[in-house]
């Protein structure tokens, strides 16, 4: 009893700590997980010649400018969007007045259930205020600049440093059979977590021109923003998709005048997606990656309820990562089971 006492108690204070250092942890994160993504770069800079310095600033500054690109392709036109809002929002209502009416009946029971639980000598209703508009903008603007700088300088020095940690934990284990695994576990992570990066990165793009060039079709404006959105919202799994199908029937009900048109964007948008995430992402990362899909949605949730949208960006790498140690471990292989999925077994041959 003390024991799964002393472990509940364990296993809350480890969730609150997890809570409440997510500005430290989720820059470091991702920067260990960037280095992943980038250490073959260094590799093939390395048999060039390049010093490892030199090679890191090439890489970081075209990382910085892949992300200049995707931030400048995605601000002017949203602006645009975002400037028109206020004449556009009593069009919007009157286009989805046919969703209003069931609303308005479930919001109105609501509050007559309210009342009647609330009786005749109901306490008055406080209204508490929270922080302006600009001050949270400026608040989250000023912590993703400190988050992406911490990353950046720190993803400078881990790239710099290459293989430094796994030699420095080589050195200090007891024997070679632990030496041995530990190098395993280290390739492993490093070369199925970078191939795992580079092929959703690939689809994700494929994802965004093929978005692109069907709002551009459908007569969507600023076909580019559509699709950097859908390239950017579909890294996280699940909750991208569905964001970027409600932004395209919105955008599709501001644009078009009939219903169907309007549908139009958001449904080959899903088509696109469907296509993807069903058929030919699942076919390329097979080999890899065979994570057990219930549990896979379970860490999206733990993972975005924890630290955010952030949160849900490494749910899937983390994961794969814990199942890669526990695959290598005796003690934690029957976690590393359960972490899997059941291996298809060939159908019997009925010609005999």
């Amino acid at each position: 009893v003390h024991a799964f006492l002393l472990l509940g108690i364990f296993t809350l204070l480890l969730l609150d700590a997890l809570y409440f250092a997510a500005h430290m942890l989720l820059p470091v994160m991702f920067a260990f997980l960037l280095q992943l993504l980038l250490q073959p770069v260094m590799r093939a800079l390395g048999k060039l010649h390049i010093p490892k310095t030199a090679a890191a600033l090439l890489v970081l500054l075209a990382l910085l400018g892949a992300l200049g690109m995707l931030g400048s392709s995605l601000a002017g036109p949203a602006s645009g969007w975002i400037a028109k809002a206020p004449e556009s929002l009593p069009r919007l209502e009157q286009r989805l007045s046919a969703f209003r009416a069931p609303i308005d009946k479930v919001q109105k029971a609501t509050k007559e259930v309210e009342q009647m639980a609330a009786g005749p000598a109901a306490a008055p209703e406080v209204v508490v205020k929270g922080p302006a508009l600009g001050a949270l903008l400026l608040s989250g603007t000023r912590s993703f600049l400190i988050g992406l700088g911490t990353t950046i300088v720190l993803l400078f020095f881990l790239l710099i440093s290459g293989d430094l940690f796994l030699r420095r934990l080589v050195e200090i284990l007891p024997n070679f059979r632990d030496k041995k695994q530990a190098v395993e576990i280290s390739h492993e992570i490093e070369r199925n977590i970078s191939a795992y990066l580079m092929t959703i990165s690939l689809m994700n793009a494929a994802v965004g021109i093929a978005t692109g060039i069907e709002t551009y079709l459908c007569g969507l404006a600023d076909p580019i923003l559509w699709g950097t959105l859908a390239f950017v919202l579909n890294y996280v799994i699940i909750i991208g998709p569905l964001t970027g199908m409600a932004v395209l029937f919105l955008a599709g009900l501001l644009t078009f005048d009939t219903m169907w048109q309007a549908l139009l964007p958001a449904g080959i948008y899903l088509v696109i997606h469907l296509v993807e995430g069903e058929s030919i992402t699942p076919m390329l990362l097979a080999r890899r990656f065979t994570l057990n899909p219930v549990l896979v949605i379970l860490s999206l949730i733990f993972w975005y309820w924890m630290w955010g949208v952030a949160g849900a960006l490494l749910a899937v790498p983390m994961l794969a990562t814990f199942k890669i140690i526990a695959d290598r471990i005796r003690p934690l292989m029957a976690l590393g089971h359960f972490l899997g999925v059941e291996p298809r077994v060939p159908a019997p041959d009925q010609s005999a």
